[in-house]
């Protein structure tokens, strides 16, 4: 199955690398993620689609088009590791939240792709906003599993899912241990017997059935066992990670991410040891349950002094809408503690780096996708904002419907009605 989508992503790939135009990006602070560093004044060249150069005297060929980022910031494009873009129009509303399927008989084999809109209203207003690439997530149902998430652009393209079946959710935290059957011990023994189905699979279904999953879902759930796709696990108390990196330990191959986190920096050491990164939003600091009593503002610092690896997300503000917010995040982080380059990096390279695909997105270097942002300053910084933004070596609308909306409305002085505006 993968074999076949990496097939598929490439030939994508190549029909889009074919459109793209050739393309430097000059006048500009460059943040490459790379040992190259910040260059201070500097440019990225690109060609179908793809940076060929990225220094302080790139050589242009004659006839390619050329965008004076006029002394501002040439970045990576923002990479959100937890998002539900494309999912969710209106939470509170059902025919517009394709989240998650409580009343659903399957788990693990719910396939995000398969609901996603690349139309989706939100994934215009984070494009527009530096965020180039996200993780689709989607919310568990009636049992620890969500399902399978997926990898997208936010180009708006109909194909912008460029890896689909990539990780799976689940949620061990307290909501986990709710739908599991009232306790953590009840949702630790259900995600102990789901392995023990997937690693038996097919032949424990021949004759019956598994302990845990039906033979689809169990299915689903083979690659993550043998450890070819990640498992992306929500936790939050300090005594759960602990149990994650036991879990971890007693199932290797299995790649563990742990999500959520608020009590990650109690027991960094640990995460660092076993290897295990973490996505978590550094401007959490009030305990919202009691499985985040640990909650702090200086989580982002500790976990980083500690060797963890670690991408940043925008939990506090909802995954749907607000994905967009993270460079500020990122900044909060560099208040309380982290650096500036540990920070920017926690929000492009390091977040590619978790989801396998850290040698294409996330950096400014020869062979690199060429997804681009130029910022009118410190991308960090709340009122700094995007004045272009490239994705695949493509120029995109700097526009939303947010941003036409408010562009009809804001002349006060047409006399037209404002139902026949265009």
């Amino acid at each position: 199955m993968k074999t076949i989508i990496a097939l598929l992503a490439a030939g994508t790939a190549l029909t889009s690398a074919a459109a793209a135009q050739d393309l430097a990006i000059l006048n500009g602070r460059v943040i490459t993620n790379t040992d190259q560093g910040q260059i201070s004044s500097g440019g990225v060249l690109i060609r179908d689609g793809v940076i060929v150069s990225v220094g302080a005297n790139i050589d242009v060929p004659d006839g390619v088009d050329t965008i004076d980022a006029n002394g501002g910031w040439i970045t990576p494009g923002i990479f959100a590791p937890f998002t539900q873009l494309g999912l969710i129009e209106v939470a509170l509303e059902d025919t517009a939240n394709d989240a998650s399927a409580s009343e659903s008989e399957f788990s693990v084999a719910l396939d995000v792709a398969d609901s996603f809109n690349p139309n989706g209203t939100y994934i215009a207003t984070s494009r527009i906003e530096g965020v180039t690439r996200f993780a689709v997530v989607p919310s568990t149902g009636s049992t620890v599993f969500a399902g399978l998430g997926a990898l997208g652009d936010s180009s708006g393209d109909m194909d912008s899912l460029f890896d689909t079946q990539s990780f799976v959710f689940a949620d061990l935290s307290q909501s986990g241990a709710g739908s599991a059957g009232g306790s953590r011990s009840a949702a630790w023994a259900y995600l102990e017997a789901a392995f023990g189905d997937a690693r038996a699979y097919p032949g424990r279904y021949a004759s019956g059935q598994g302990d845990a999953l039906s033979r689809y879902d169990a299915a689903s759930l083979v690659d993550v066992v043998r450890g070819r796709m990640p498992l992306i696990l929500e936790v939050d108390r300090a005594a759960d990670i602990r149990r994650a990196i036991r879990f971890a330990e007693e199932n290797a191959p299995v790649q563990l991410v742990i999500f959520g986190a608020a009590e990650a920096w109690m027991v960094a050491g640990e995460l660092a040891e076993a290897g295990i990164p973490v996505l978590m939003d550094p401007m959490r600091n009030l305990p919202s349950s009691f499985d985040a009593l640990g909650s702090t503002l200086e989580a982002a610092a500790r976990l980083d002094a500690a060797g963890v690896r670690v991408a940043y997300t925008t939990q506090t503000a909802d995954g749907y809408f607000n994905a967009r917010l993270l460079p500020q995040h990122a900044g909060n982080a560099v208040t309380n503690g982290v650096s500036w380059e540990t920070a920017f990096r926690a929000i492009t390279l390091t977040p590619a780096e978790i989801y396998g695909v850290g040698d294409q997105y996330g950096a400014l270097a020869a062979g690199y996708m060429a997804d681009v942002v130029v910022w009118d300053g410190d991308p960090l910084e709340v009122m700094s904002a995007p004045t272009h933004v490239i994705i695949d070596g493509e120029e995109t609308e700097m526009s939303s419907r947010q941003t036409r909306l408010r562009d009809r409305y804001a002349d006060m002085d047409d006399t037209t009605p404002f139902g026949y505006r265009r």
